[in-house]
């Protein structure tokens, strides 16, 4: 098992009532109707994400520090860290 943890953004979107989620560090964007369920979108593609970056042996940015992040966000966004566990095989 391998374990990723990266900072995520979760902007409020009022026009379209619905909580929009960033990782700035992997440039992915997903949302969902209420704050739970966006978080579990967001779990869920991170997780996604792993295993297509575990599977095809491809680079990826490292997060950036949570503070710096909360730093550059606007008043109101919220930043969470989401993990995210993958199964890794061994490989020839």
């Amino acid at each position: 098992m391998k374990s990723f943890v990266y900072p995520a953004i979760f902007i409020r979107d009022n026009d379209e009532d619905i909580y929009r989620v960033l990782f700035p560090d992997l440039e992915l964007t997903t949302d969902g109707s209420f704050m739970e369920e966006a978080y579990l979108f967001a779990k869920e593609m991170l997780k996604t994400y792993f295993a297509y970056i575990e599977k095809y042996d491809l680079d990826f940015n490292q997060p950036t520090d949570f503070e710096l992040v909360k730093k550059s966000c606007e008043e109101g966004d919220i930043v969470m860290l989401v993990d995210a566990e993958i199964e890794t095989t061994e490989k020839d």
